[in-house]
C-alpha cells in the first residue's frame, strides 16, 4: 500500500537551534530538568509545565492525555486531578507511568518514566486553597470521565455550588480530589538536531538509587 497523503508525510522541520553534551548536563536529572524548564518559561513556550501523562489500564491499553505540572520536588513531579477519573483509576491498578514535555521553540522534548504515589493530603490541601473559586466549584461539581447527559448536567450543579459557597475561603477540597507525585526512574533530555540526528541523553537510576548518565542514538 502506497503512502496516501503524501503532504502530510512531507511536513518535516530541520532542528538546528542547540545542541546538548552529556558533559553539559547536571548530575542529578531533577536538576537537569529545572534547568530545562526555567530556559522554555524565559523563551516564553506556551504553557511550559504542559505535559503528557501516559497510565495503563487493566485491559492493557495506553491512555494519553496532557495535565499541567504543578511542582518539581527533590523527588520528582507533581500534578492534581480527579482520584476517580480514567487517569485515577488507571494509576490506581497500575503506578508505572510516563510523562513527555515538548517545548517546540528550543526544539526540546523530555521524556519521564516513573511511579506515580498520590501527594500527602496537606499538599493536597495547599494547592487546592490556591486555586480560584470556579476552578474550586468545577472540581467538585465534575464526575471527571464518567458519562453525564448533557452540558447542563454540570451548569446545574455549578449554579447549585456557587449558591451554597458563596465565598471563596469556603469551598472545600472534595475527598476525590488531590494530588500525585512521579517519581522518575528513567529520564531522557532530547534536543533537536539537523538531519534528524537528534542528541538524547539519559539518565537512568539503579537498585540503589543512584543515576547513570549515557547517550543513546537518535
Amino acid at each position: 500500500m502506497s503512502i496516501i497523503h503524501k503532504d502530510i508525510a512531507a511536513i518535516r522541520e530541520d532542528y538546528s537551534k542547540y545542541s546538548l553534551d552529556e558533559k553539559d548536563t547536571l548530575a542529578k536529572p531533577i536538576e537537569q530538568f529545572k534547568k530545562w524548564f526555567e530556559e522554555a518559561v524565559n523563551a516564553e513556550v506556551i504553557e511550559a509545565n504542559a505535559m503528557v501523562l501516559a497510565t495503563n489500564s487493566t485491559d492493557g491499553y495506553p491512555s494519553s492525555r496532557v495535565v499541567l505540572l504543578k511542582d518539581i520536588k527533590p523527588e520528582g513531579f507533581s500534578f492534581f486531578t480527579n482520584y476517580k477519573s480514567k487517569k485515577g483509576i488507571s494509576m490506581l491498578g497500575n503506578n508505572k507511568v510516563s510523562l513527555l514535555f515538548f517545548w517546540p521553540e528550543l526544539q526540546r522534548q523530555v521524556r519521564i518514566e516513573g511511579l506515580v504515589r498520590q501527594l500527602p493530603q496537606e499538599d493536597s490541601d495547599e494547592y487546592f486553597a490556591s486555586r480560584p473559586k470556579m476552578s474550586k466549584i468545577g472540581a467538585i461539581a465534575s464526575p471527571q470521565s464518567h458519562v453525564i447527559k448533557d452540558r447542563s448536567v454540570l451548569e446545574e450543579r455549578v449554579a447549585e455550588l456557587e449558591a451554597i459557597y458563596q465565598t471563596e475561603d469556603a469551598v472545600p477540597r472534595p475527598e476525590h480530589w488531590g494530588g500525585y507525585l512521579v517519581e522518575p526512574v528513567y529520564v531522557e533530555f532530547w534536543q533537536g538536531r539537523s538531519s534528524r540526528l537528534h542528541d538524547r541523553v539519559v539518565y537512568e537510576r539503579d537498585a540503589e538509587l543512584q543515576w547513570t548518565r549515557f547517550r543513546i542514538a537518535p
